[in-house]
C-alpha cells in the first residue's frame, strides 16, 4: 500500500491524538487530498535529519486520520488527527515537492489485553497525568485495558524519541507496560546507587 508520509521528531500512537500547523505547499497538497479522498496519511518519526529538509525515517509509523481542520489566524493551515493503525515502512520515495511516499504494509491492531494487576499502578499514574489535562483531550479512556494504557503513557511521559519509538514498535501489550515500568523505575535505581 502506498501512503503520503509526514516525517516528525515526534510519535504518534494509535488512538492518540496530534495537531498540526501546515504551511509547507507538499503537506498543504497532501492534506487536500487526503481530505478531498477521507484517506489517511503516514506518521514516521525522525531518525536522523529535520522536518522541513531530508530526514532518515524509522521503519515503523502510525496511520493519521483528519478528523479536524481550521485556518488559524495567522493564515496558515491547522488540523487535528487521531492516530490509527500501525504499519512497517517497506521503501520511501522524496518526489520532487520534497513530499515522502512510502510503500507500507499494515500491522494488525492490538486487540484489548486486561490489565494485569501488577500494572495497576501504571493506570493509577495515568488517570493522575490526564486528570488536569482532560478537558484538552477527546480520549475515551479505557484504564482496564493493557494496550490502551501502554500507547497513553507511551505518549504523554518525557520519554526521549528513541525510546517512544521502541514502545510504537513494541507488538505486546504486556511487554510495552513492562518496559515503561521500567523506564519509570530507573531514575529511583540511580538515586540508590
Amino acid at each position: 500500500m502506498e501512503i503520503p508520509l509526514f516525517p516528525l521528531n515526534a510519535v504518534l500512537f494509535p488512538g492518540g491524538p496530534l495537531a498540526l500547523r501546515i504551511f509547507e505547499p507538499r503537506y498543504l497538497d497532501m492534506i487536500s487530498r487526503c481530505l478531498q479522498q477521507e484517506s489517511c496519511f503516514g506518521v514516521v518519526a525522525i531518525k536522523h535529519g529535520s522536518e522541513i529538509g531530508a530526514a532518515d525515517l524509522f521503519a515503523v509509523g502510525t496511520l493519521a486520520a483528519i478528523v479536524d481542520w481550521h485556518q488559524e489566524s495567522d493564515g496558515l493551515l491547522g488540523i487535528a488527527a487521531a492516530g490509527r493503525g500501525r504499519f512497517a515502512v517497506e521503501h520511501v520515495d522524496r518526489r520532487q515537492d520534497g513530499l515522502y511516499v512510502g510503500q507500507v504494509s499494515l500491522w494488525d491492531a492490538e486487540s484489548p489485553v486486561p490489565l494485569p494487576d501488577e500494572h495497576a499502578p501504571l493506570a493509577g499514574l495515568l488517570r493522575k497525568l490526564l486528570a488536569p489535562d482532560s478537558s484538552d483531550r477527546d480520549l475515551a479512556t479505557a484504564y482496564a485495558d493493557a494496550v490502551w494504557v501502554g500507547y497513553r503513557l507511551a505518549e504523554i511521559l518525557p520519554l526521549p524519541l528513541p525510546a517512544k519509538q521502541m514502545l510504537l514498535e513494541t507488538r505486546d501489550a504486556l511487554v510495552r507496560l513492562e518496559q515503561l515500568s521500567e523506564k519509570l523505575r530507573a531514575p529511583e535505581a540511580r538515586e540508590r546507587g
